[in-house]
């Protein structure tokens, strides 16, 4: 385990984690902009799996840091409300989480399901709407069943293209980043 961490924070100090955490965090704005708003409080969107990425190929700590970047660069680019340091740690958390399942270890469908679950319940539903009530106060009691919602149906698609993004990834691992 002493190992896993040394190698972790080996990772900080690599330019070529540093290139790649950064391509990755420059993906996340991009994908951010195919995010499906359902409403003001609610939408769809797909950039975890850079986060994912970046955990799978340099770790926890990159990874955390390149979701912390990516969501202020988000937030530059494209602002949907005030500005609020809840959702970037949020961002930093699942890079964190993603790492800790993914870097340096087998790609298999329970690690994704069990990692996915745990941003899911954790991030998603926990912090988010805890968030959203500091912003807008009593108001967010009315979004927490959307949100439910929301998550439960997107769980199995985003369980899908987390395994299969990571898989791909596994197999050409040597090509992408030598």
């Amino acid at each position: 385990m002493k190992e896993y961490w040394k190698s972790a924070a080996k990772e900080l100090k690599s330019v070529r984690s540093i290139t790649g955490a950064a391509i990755f965090a420059a993906m996340s704005p991009i994908l951010a902009l195919c995010t499906i708003q359902v409403n003001q409080f609610l939408s769809i969107g797909f950039t975890s799996l850079t986060h994912a990425m970046t955990g799978y190929f340099f770790g926890p700590l990159v990874a955390a840091m390149s979701g912390g970047i990516a969501d202020v660069i988000k937030y530059l680019l494209k602002p949907d409300g005030p500005f609020f340091p809840g959702f970037t740690l949020n961002e930093i958390l699942v890079g964190f989480i993603y790492g800790l399942f993914f870097y340096k270890r087998k790609i298999t469908l329970p690690k994704c399901i069990s990692a996915r679950l745990i941003v899911t319940v954790g991030i998603n539903l926990t912090l988010t709407p805890l968030w959203l009530a500091m912003l807008y106060g009593n108001a967010y009691k009315f979004m927490v069943p959307t949100r439910i919602i929301k998550n439960i149906r997107m769980i199995p698609i985003d369980i899908f293209l987390l395994y299969t993004l990571l898989k791909f990834c596994e197999k050409n691992k040597k090509r992408l980043f030598k």
